[in-house]
C-alpha cells in the first residue's frame, strides 16, 4: 500500500509530493520552485522574500471576509539523517516512504515529517473548496533546523494576519504554547601533524546502532551520545597506557544527539591484547547502563593500518579530556511545567576538518535567557581550557507561554467538541519560530500543533497514520469556529 491511498487523501497525496523534492537545510532551492510552481498551477497569490520564505494568500470562504486573518505556518526544510549503511544524497535523492502498521517511516533515512506535514496540510487548505474559514494566509521558511534564518530575516510585508497556527509540534492531544531559546557554540582544535610512533599498532573504535533523535524534545530520554561514550573509552585507555590519537569523528547535526562516532587509535605492539580486553570490559558496562535504553548498540574495534599522521600528543590529550568532562543532557528541569526539561546542552558532533583542524559543535537551549547563555559559558569555559578556540552564534529567543491565548481558548474548545477530550497545554524543550515572528509581529495570537511523530531527527523518524486524519479535522475546525468568531 502506498501512502497516497491513506485518507484524507488530499494531505496525503501533498505530502507524497514533497518527499520526492530535495530540501536539505539552507539547499531549500528545489523545495522553493516546488511551492511557487503549486501556486502557479493552483492559481494562488503568492510572494517570495530575500531568504527565500514563501508566503500564499486564499480569500476568505464568502461571507466571512471580516474574520480575523489566519497564518498557517510551517518550515521547508528537513533534517537530513540516515543509517551508516545507507546509500541515499539528500540533495538529490527523494525520500522511500513505507507503511508500517499505524506508521509511516522511511527507508534508512529522516522521513522528513518534520515539516513535510505542516506543509502539506497548509498546501491542502489552500487548495480545498469545502471549508469555511476567513482570509487565509500560508507561510514557508527556509533553514529552521540549522539556523531559523527564515523567521529572523521575514520581509517586510510577508504576512498581515491576526493569528498563527504554527504546524510543527509532534503529538496529538498537545497545544504548544512555548519553546525553549537556543544558542550554538562552535569549538576548533588546531593541532600539529605528528609522525605514529614507532612500534604502535593502530586499532578503529566504532561506536554505532544508538538512537539519537532531537535534541530538545528526546534530551531527557536518557539516550546515549556516541560522542560522549568514545571519550569516556579513549579517557579511560589513557590513564593506564600510552594512546596516540590519529583520527575522531561523531555525530553530524547540531540538533541531533549523536548515534555513530569513530576513532582511530593507536597502542604501543606491547599492549595490544590489552586493548582489546579493555574495550571488552567497557562494551559490558555501557551495555549494562543502556540495557533499557540502547538495545541496538553496537561496539566495535577493527586492526587498521599506520596512519601516515597523528594529532600531536599534547593536543589529543587535551581534546580527550575536553569532550570527557564536556555537559551533555539535561542540565535543569523546568519550575513552572512539571516534567519539562528547562536548560540542556548537546554535544552534537566532533569532526576532523581540512587544515589540521578538529571542529565541534554543541548546542545550548533554555526559554531563561541567563540559563541559557550561563551553559553556553559552561561549554565555553571546559573547552578555553583545553586550549581550544571558541564562538558563540546568535542565538534565538523563546516564546513565553500565554495562558490567557484567545486562539488556545479556541483550540481547546475545538478538540473538546470534536474529540470528546481535553488536550493538555504545554511548552516543548526545543526551539520553534514563533518567538521570532513576535520580535516584528507583537500583536500575533499564536499557538502550535500538529499530528503525532516519534523520534524526529533521525532515521528512525515515524508518523501516526490516524494522528493525521485527526490533525486535519483538528485544522480546519480551528479555521472554521476563527471564521464564525465562535
Amino acid at each position: 500500500m502506498n501512502i497516497t491511498e491513506l485518507k484524507p487523501a488530499l494531505i496525503w497525496n501533498i505530502f507524497d509530493q514533497i518527499t520526492k523534492v530535495p530540501r536539505p537545510s539552507k539547499k531549500e532551492g528545489k523545495i522553493h520552485e516546488f511551492l511557487v510552481n503549486f501556486a502557479k498551477e493552483h492559481g494562488i497569490a503568492y510572494k517570495t522574500d530575500a531568504v527565500g520564505n514563501v508566503a500564499m494568500f486564499k480569500p476568505a470562504t464568502p461571507g466571512y471576509e471580516n474574520a480575523k486573518r489566519v497564518v498557517l505556518q510551517g518550515h521547508m526544510d528537513m533534517v537530513c539523517e540516515k543509517n551508516n549503511d545507507v546509500q541515499h544524497d539528500f540533495e538529490k535523492d527523494p525520500i522511500e516512504t513505507y507503511i508500517d502498521g499505524e506508521w509511516v517511516r522511511a527507508r534508512g533515512t529522516t522521513l522528513g515529517a518534520d515539516n513535510g506535514i505542516g506543509m502539506a496540510a497548509s498546501l491542502a487548505v489552500l487548495v480545498s473548496d469545502d471549508l469555511v474559514h476567513g482570509p487565509i494566509e500560508a507561510l514557508f521558511t527556509v533553514d529552521e533546523e540549522t539556523g531559523l534564518t527564515g523567521a529572523n530575516n521575514l520581509g517586510e510585508g510577508m504576512i498581515e494576519g491576526d493569528i498563527l497556527l504554527n504546524l510543527d509540534s509532534e503529538e496529538d492531544g498537545e497545544i504548544c504554547i512555548g519553546c525553549a531559546g537556543g544558542i550554538d557554540t562552535t569549538v576548533t582544535f588546531h593541532y600539529k601533524q605528528s609522525l605514529a610512533p614507532e612500534r604502535f599498532q593502530y586499532f578503529k573504535i566504532n561506536i554505532t546502532g544508538l538512537q539519537g533523535g532531537h535534541s530538545g524534545t528526546d534530551i531527557n530520554t536518557g539516550r546515549a551520545c556516541a560522542n560522549k561514550l568514545l571519550a569516556r573509552f579513549l579517557w579511560d585507555l589513557s590513564q593506564d597506557y600510552e594512546i596516540s590519537l590519529s583520527s575522531i569523528n561523531g555525530g553530524n547535526l547540531r540538533n541531533a544527539i549523536a548515534r555513530e562516532a569513530h576513532a582511530v587509535v593507536g597502542i604501543h605492539c606491547d599492549h595490544k591484547e590489552e586493548l582489546s580486553i579493555r574495550l571488552n570490559r567497557y562494551i559490558a558496562d555501557i551495555e549494562n547502563e543502556y540495557k533499557h535504553i540502547e538495545k541496538d548498540m553496537v561496539i566495535t574495534i577493527e586492526s587498521t593500518d599506520v596512519p601516515e599522521h597523528c594529532i600531536d600528543a599534547e593536543t589529543a590529550t587535551a581534546l580527550i579530556r575536553a569532550l570527557y568532562c564536556a555537559p551533555h543532557g539535561v542540565i535543569s528541569m523546568s519550575h513552572d511545567i512539571p516534567g519539562l526539561v528547562e536548560t540542556s546542552t548537546n554535544l552534537a558532533s566532533v569532526k576532523m576538518m581540512p587544515g589540521n583542524e578538529i571542529l565541534i559543535t554543541t548546542s545550548q537551549r533554555s526559554p531563561v535567557e541567563s540559563r541559557k547563555y550561563d551553559i553556553a559559558h559552561q561549554v565555553e569555559a571546559v573547552f578555553q581550557l583545553a586550549g581550544a578556540t571558541v564562538t558563540h552564534g546568535d542565538g534565538y529567543p523563546g516564546w513565553a507561554p500565554d495562558m490567557d491565548s484567545k486562539i488556545l481558548q479556541v483550540a481547546t474548545s475545538a478538540y473538546e467538541t470534536l474529540f470528546n477530550a481535553t488536550p493538555r497545554a504545554t511548552a516543548i524543550h526545543a526551539g520553534l519560530e514563533c518567538g521570532l515572528f513576535l520580535i516584528n509581529y507583537p500583536h500575533l495570537d499564536m499557538i502550535s500543533f500538529g499530528p503525532t511523530l516519534r523520534d524526529v531527527h533521525s532515521p528512525k523518524e515515524a508518523m501516526h497514520i490516524p494522528a493525521v486524519q485527526k490533525f486535519w479535522t483538528y485544522l480546519t475546525k480551528i479555521l472554521e469556529m476563527v471564521a464564525k468568531g465562535e
